[in-house]
């Protein structure tokens, strides 16, 4: 070899290897610069072996600490540079990355009950069908219900009290609860009779 000191050769190959393992990040080789990273590394512990055995100890932890350090900054790194963009695409903001449960803007709401709810039963809001589940009252077929809260794939509903059930506005589409009268039908009993 020249006549550098096996030291500084032990550094210079710990450099090799660290820089080969960001590139292997950056740049996909199927392996090959891993292999040669390897190949640094292990050549940087033998140098520094042959100074002495504190020094390839030394450089034998080293080389334990830095590499999965080095790996780590490289892939915190990488989303944020070209190639990492063109692999993972744009990343979402946080906001973008919450789910919206349409669900949720039915707490408050005043619907009525279409089933006995033992607790779990279904209910009517705006005209929607939902499952739902009472805070543990029985609510009768036909009562008044507020939504108290939406958890998971849980709606959890109460019986409404009288003002809140005065809000409970009749729902248009369904026939079966308006009157006879409204449908311009006259009555069923025999006029001639």
């Amino acid at each position: 070899m020249s006549g550098l000191d096996p030291l500084t050769w032990a550094i210079v190959l710990m450099l090799v290897g660290c820089a080969m393992i960001v590139l292997e990040v950056f740049i996909p080789s199927g392996g090959l610069l891993s292999f040669l990273s390897a190949l640094a590394l292990i050549g940087s512990i033998i140098m520094a072996f042959r100074r002495d055995s504190t020094t390839g100890l030394g450089f034998l932890v080293l080389t334990v600490i830095a590499v999965p350090a080095v790996v780590a900054l490289a892939f915190k790194y990488w989303p944020h540079t070209p190639m990492g963009k063109a692999f993972l695409g744009e990343l979402t903001t946080p906001e973008e990355a919450k789910t919206t449960d349409p669900r949720r803007e039915l707490v408050g709401k005043v619907g009525l009950a279409k089933s006995t709810m033992l607790p779990a039963g279904s209910i009517q809001i705006d005209g929607q069908l939902l499952d739902a589940v009472s805070q543990g009252t029985v609510i009768e077929n036909g009562q008044p219900i507020v939504v108290v809260e939406v958890k998971a794939n849980r709606v959890v509903v109460r019986l409404a009290d009288k003002d809140e059930a005065r809000t409970l506005t009749e729902d248009p589409r369904d026939i079966m609860s308006k009157p006879l009268d409204d449908f311009g039908i006259d009555s069923f009993e025999d006029p001639l009779a």
